[in-house]
């Protein structure tokens, strides 16, 4: 019997130790892990410098509370908001608490502007955590399904449609923010054409609504650079952070800049464990350690190498539909659903994840190094390719 609820479809395997890209299971089987705890851990496992603050951390301080001042939040807000080009940040714990935020944060903006039903458009099949004003937001029946009634205040476009949006301004004059994902990674690795946020930011500027992206699983390195937008050459009003930035410690940060950056005022919002003293030192160990080691261009450079080196050697192979990627977010999209190749990768001593029914994911830790890329790309391409063989 088990104690806990029935919330995850677990696959059958305990670990009990990392280091670097590699964990290990309870019996002292090693596995290369190309999941990351879900984008979460950039800096691979038991890295010695986050070790070793955390520690030194833990045996100074770990809580305070928000009544007071910490200095910790306070230089890990300026340096989120040194790298992103945001004025100031807000401490939270998770991606969806960040979410939600960034979705109060707007309301507030729309009422302050005298708009007394303000709305927020979204993406169809992107997701944005399971609070219910995020899992409103999400793009997934699945996901939302059973925990009607859900929030109003969202209008919802299907994802890299700029015309979708601009028709939704001529006849919704309640409109505050658009939120999006700049590249979806629930929705399936999807990146959208070059000129979209661009195009998003200049129907924000034209209307004055807030561009809100959701950087939780794209931001803090993933893509090759600290944050995806930076690909684009925008700047966004609100961006919602998490996963990578604790590099396993839970904290979420939602991220504003100009009149976005003063909406909320004490009583608005807040958290009782966010940016306490030993998150915001894992945020800052992380950052430090991602910039000292040369982490973000590491992505670029081992995930480009991971790509290739899938479409080398599955190319020409049928069912394969796309294999397409940003630094190290992934996504090999086959014509069927193929969950089955998680429970083939385990059994292999690989760690993936499939999303959206029928993409593998890979969101390898940022440390990982060629040798480690190759094992990577020599263990997927014969699953994928005998599964595919099974299945036609």
């Amino acid at each position: 019997m088990s104690y806990l609820m029935n919330t995850y479809a677990r696959q059958p395997v305990t670990f009990v130790r990392g280091e670097g890209v590699w964990l290990w299971d309870e019996a002292g089987n090693k596995y290369l892990d190309a999941l990351a705890g879900v984008a979460v851990n950039g800096l691979g496992h038991a890295h010695p410098k986050l070790s070793a603050a955390l520690c030194e951390q833990a045996r100074t301080l770990i809580h305070t509370s928000n009544i007071y001042e910490i200095r910790r939040q306070e230089q890990l807000a300026e340096r989120l908001c040194r790298i992103s080009g945001m004025d100031k940040a807000f401490f939270c714990n998770s991606g969806c608490e960040a979410n939600e935020a960034a979705i109060k944060l707007a309301r507030l903006y729309g009422h302050h502007q005298g708009i007394t039903r303000p709305t927020i458009i979204v993406m169809e099949k992107a997701f944005h955590g399971r609070t219910m004003a995020t899992l409103t937001a999400t793009g997934s029946r699945k996901v939302q399904a059973g925990f009607e009634p859900l929030l109003t205040g969202f209008a919802r476009v299907p994802y890299n449609d700029v015309e979708a949006v601009r028709q939704v301004a001529e006849h919704n004059h309640d409109v505050v923010a658009i939120l999006v994902e700049p590249i979806q990674g629930e929705g399936g690795i999807k990146i959208p054409d070059a000129g979209y946020l661009l195009a998003l930011r200049k129907i924000c500027d034209d209307k004055g609504w807030l561009l809100m992206l959701d950087e939780v699983q794209s931001g803090i390195g993933r893509t090759g650079t600290w944050f995806g937008f930076q690909h684009t050459g925008i700047l966004p009003d609100v961006m919602a952070l998490a996963k990578g930035l604790g590099s396993g410690m839970p904290i979420g940060a939602c991220l504003a800049r100009g009149a976005a950056a003063e909406v909320f005022r004490p009583g608005n919002h807040g958290s009782t464990f966010g940016g306490n003293p030993l998150a915001c030192t894992a945020g800052l160990i992380t950052l430090q350690t991602l910039e000292d080691e040369g982490l973000l261009a590491n992505a670029t450079r081992i995930g480009g190498e991971i790509v290739s080196g899938l479409k080398r050697e599955l190319e020409g192979v049928a069912g394969i539909r796309q294999i397409r990627g940003l630094g190290m977010m992934i996504g090999i999209e086959l014509d069927r659903p193929c969950g089955e190749l998680v429970r083939l990768a385990l059994a292999q001593h690989l760690l993936i994840n499939v999303t959206a029914d029928n993409v593998v994911r890979l969101v390898p830790p940022l440390v990982m190094n060629p040798a480690e890329a190759a094992l990577l790309v020599a263990g997927l391409a014969p699953l994928i390719r005998d599964f595919l063989g099974r299945a036609a």
